[in-house]
C-alpha cells in the first residue's frame, strides 16, 4: 500500500513505530496532489514547499523522540474558509483574491500543536453559499459534482490528496460533499469547534468540523480541535470527552432511531435500499430499532432560509455594495435576496428554531442516535439543475441536498456521515447519525462498529 493511501490511524501508527517517515508521508500525498489536481481542480492554494519543510521538521521530533501524538507529521487541507497566518484565504472568490491572513484560525493552530502539517486551502462553494462547489469534480466520476460547499475538502480525502481536512456546515456542507464522494464527515454540536478565524457564513449555524477515510480518522482529529474558545461567542465550556472509539462491534442496548417521516421522503430507492440495510446491520450488531417522528418537518427549510439569508448578507454587506461584480452570480443573486428579507422573518425563524431545537432534545430521549440518509441522491452531473422523483416532482439540486441535513445544523445536535456503499453507476453512498448535543462519543462508536463489518475503502482512482 502506497503512504498516501493509509488512513490516518494507520499512517500514525507507522511514524510512531518508524516504518514511515512524515517526510516519506508528505511525498507520496503531494505526488498524489500533483497527479489528481489536474483532473479535481480540489485545492486553492498548495504550499509544497512549506509543507516539505514542516515534514521534515516533524521527522526531526520523531527521531529526537519528541512525538506530538496521533497527528504528527499527517499531511491535512484545511477549506479555504480556514485562516492560517501568511497564506491566502480567498474564500474561493475574486472578492478575497488577495487577501492574506495575518493570524491563524483557532483550528489551524490546535491541528499545528498536534503536529499536523499543512499542504492546502481547499476548494468550497463561493463564501461556502451554495451544495455543488463548481471549481471542483467528483472524486468518483469527473463528470458530477462534487458536493459542497466543502467540495474541495471531501475530493481530497476521497482522491488521498490529503489524509484529512475540515470543511465548514452551515446546512449540510460537511456532511454532503462527504456522502457524494464516499468519505466520512462531521458536524460537531454547535460550539464545541471553535470558530475564530473563519469565514463566516450564517454565523448562528456554521460549523467547523473534520472530514477523513475512517470514523477512527474523525475521532482523532475532533480530540484536537474541540474545546472552549473565549473568543468565539458561541464556544462551549464542555467537559473533556474521550471521542476514540473502541475496536468493539457490540451495540446491545443501544436505540437507533429509523425515521418513519421525512428523511425517506424523495429519495432514490438505491439510496434508501443501501441506508436501510446499514441500520439492519446496527441491529444485527445488537442495537435495537425504534420509529422515531421528526418534530416541525414544515418549517425546516424555511427556518433555515430564514436564518442564513440575512445573516448572510449581512457579513457581505460592504463588499456586496462595493464589488457586486466580483461575486459569482448564483452567490450574487442569494445576497441581493438576503437584503429583502423583513427583520420580522428573521425573528420568527429565530423562534421557529428555539422550537425546534426544543423538540428535537424531547424525540431524542426516544432514542440514542437517528439513522437516516444523508443526501436522497448520489451525485449529479455538473450543471444539472433538478432532480425528478418517482412521483413526477422535481426538486432543485440545491434544495435536494440540504434537505437532509439542514435540521441538525437548526438544532445544534451532531451529526456523522458514513459511507455505506455505491448505486449501480458506482457513486458513493452516505448513512446520517445524528445524536444528543455533545453525543460525539456515541455517534463516533456507532460509526465505528459499523465500519468494521465492512471492507476497507480506498482512494478513489483517478
Amino acid at each position: 500500500m502506497r503512504p498516501y493511501e493509509l488512513t490516518l490511524a494507520a499512517a500514525a501508527e507507522a511514524i510512531r513505530a518508524r516504518t514511515l517517515s512524515p517526510v516519506e508521508l508528505m511525498d507520496s500525498v503531494l505526488d498524489r496532489v500533483e497527479k489528481t489536481e489536474p483532473q479535481l481542480e480540489a485545492y486553492v492554494t498548495v504550499i509544497a514547499e512549506e509543507a516539505r519543510r514542516a515534514a521534515r521538521e516533524a521527522e526531526r521530533d520523531v527521531v529526537a523522540g519528541r512525538p506530538h501524538g496521533p497527528l504528527h507529521g499527517i499531511p491535512m487541507g484545511l477549506k479555504d474558509l480556514i485562516d492560517v497566518a501568511g497564506v491566502a484565504t480567498t474564500a474561493s472568490s475574486r472578492v478575497r483574491a488577495d487577501h492574506r491572513a495575518e493570524a491563524d484560525s483557532t483550528v489551524a493552530a490546535r491541528l499545528t500543536a498536534a503536529g499536523a502539517v499543512l499542504v492546502g486551502k481547499t476548494h468550497t462553494h463561493e463564501f461556502a453559499y451554495g451544495l455543488t462547489t463548481p471549481q471542483t469534480s467528483n472524486a468518483w466520476d469527473r463528470d458530477r459534482v462534487a458536493g459542497g460547499s466543502s467540495g474541495g475538502s471531501a475530493v481530497a480525502v476521497a482522491a488521498g490528496s490529503a489524509t484529512f481536512t475540515l470543511g465548514t456546515d452551515t446546512g449540510g456542507s460537511i456532511r454532503v460533499p462527504s456522502a457524494l464522494n464516499g468519505v466520512v464527515g462531521l458536524k460537531p454540536t454547535y460550539g464545541l469547534v471553535p470558530r475564530h478565524g473563519v469565514t463566516s457564513l450564517s454565523w448562528s449555524l456554521d460549523h467547523v468540523g473534520p472530514i477523513t477515510r475512517t470514523v477512527e480518522d474523525t475521532a482523532l482529529v475532533l480530540a484536537a480541535l474541540a474545546g472552549h474558545d473565549p473568543r468565539d461567542p458561541a464556544s462551549l465550556a464542555a467537559p473533556a470527552a474521550t471521542y476514540r472509539p473502541s475496536t468493539g462491534t457490540d451495540l446491545t442496548g443501544l436505540r437507533v432511531g429509523v425515521p418513519r417521516n421525512y428523511y425517506f421522503e424523495h429519495v432514490d430507492p438505491e439510496v434508501e435500499a443501501a441506508v436501510r440495510r446499514a441500520i439492519g446491520q446496527l441491529e444485527n450488531l445488537g442495537a435495537r430499532l425504534v420509529e422515531v417522528e421528526i418534530p416541525m418537518t414544515r418549517y425546516i427549510q424555511a427556518t433555515a432560509w430564514g436564518l442564513i439569508a440575512p445573516e448572510a448578507t449581512a457579513y457581505h454587506e460592504r463588499t456586496l455594495r462595493a464589488v457586486p461584480e466580483l461575486y459569482q452570480a448564483d452567490v450574487r443573486v442569494l445576497l441581493e435576496a438576503g437584503e429583502l428579507m423583513p427583520a420580522g422573518d428573521y425573528l420568527r425563524a429565530q423562534r421557529s428554531r428555539t422550537l425546534m431545537r426544543q423538540a428535537w432534545v424531547r424525540m431524542l430521549k426516544e432514542a440514542d442516535v437517528i439513522a437516516a440518509p444523508t443526501v436522497p441522491a448520489t451525485a449529479v452531473k455538473a450543471g444539472q439543475s433538478a432532480i425528478t422523483w418517482s412521483d413526477g416532482t422535481t426538486e432543485s439540486v440545491s434544495d435536494a441536498y440540504v434537505r437532509l441535513s439542514a435540521p441538525a445544523n437548526i438544532a445544534g445536535v451532531p451529526a456523522l456521515s458514513v459511507p455505506v456503499g455505491h448505486d449501480t453507476n458506482g457513486l458513493p453512498i452516505g448513512m446520517q447519525l445524528l445524536g444528543r448535543p455533545l453525543g460525539e462519543p456515541v455517534l463516533l462508536r456507532v460509526g465505528h462498529a459499523y465500519e468494521q463489518t465492512q471492507p476497507a475503502r480506498r482512494p478513489a482512482e483517478v
